[in-house]
């Protein structure tokens, strides 16, 4: 079986640290994903995906994303329920995150108009340009195909 969500949006809100009865640490959060269509009306919609990081991971996404922040979320879809204080029973999808990323500079989510296809500071690497110097002076060795083992 395959359980596995990958997530680029928006964090709502703050995320708040909190801990279990057994001192261990989670957050919650909510992801706003935009939808790559507009409604009838010409709207752009969005989803809001809600999310719980454990540990260490909960620690860090606290401490180091806000409200806007860009990030990608890896991990798992995991339903459940609960009866709340009348007695009806709430139905919950969470993902699970295995992994949170920040996909931006610390202190740059205040700009909303980022789009993910738009590179932030990059600079192309000249790795080819190495290689075809390396290449170049790399010299030639002839060789009969008579003494090659294969």
């Amino acid at each position: 079986m395959i359980n596995r969500v990958v997530l680029v949006g928006r964090l709502t809100k703050d995320p708040e640290l909190r801990y279990t009865s057994s001192n261990i640490a989670y957050t919650r959060f909510t992801v706003a994903i935009n939808r790559p269509y507009s409604n009838a009306s010409g709207d752009k919609e969005a989803d809001f995906i809600q999310c719980v990081a454990w540990r260490r991971q909960a620690e860090t996404v606290a401490r180091y994303v806000n409200k806007g922040s860009l990030v990608g979320v890896e991990g798992r879809i995991q339903t459940g329920y609960y009866d709340d204080k009348d007695g009806v029973r709430k139905y919950t999808t969470d993902i699970v995150c295995d992994s949170v990323q920040f996909l931006e500079p610390k202190g740059d989510s205040s700009n909303s108009d980022y789009e993910p296809d738009e590179p932030r500071g990059y600079e192309p690497n000249n790795y080819n340009d190495r290689n075809v110097e390396k290449k170049q002076s790399t010299p030639k060795i002839d060789v009969s195909e008579d003494d090659l083992p294969f």
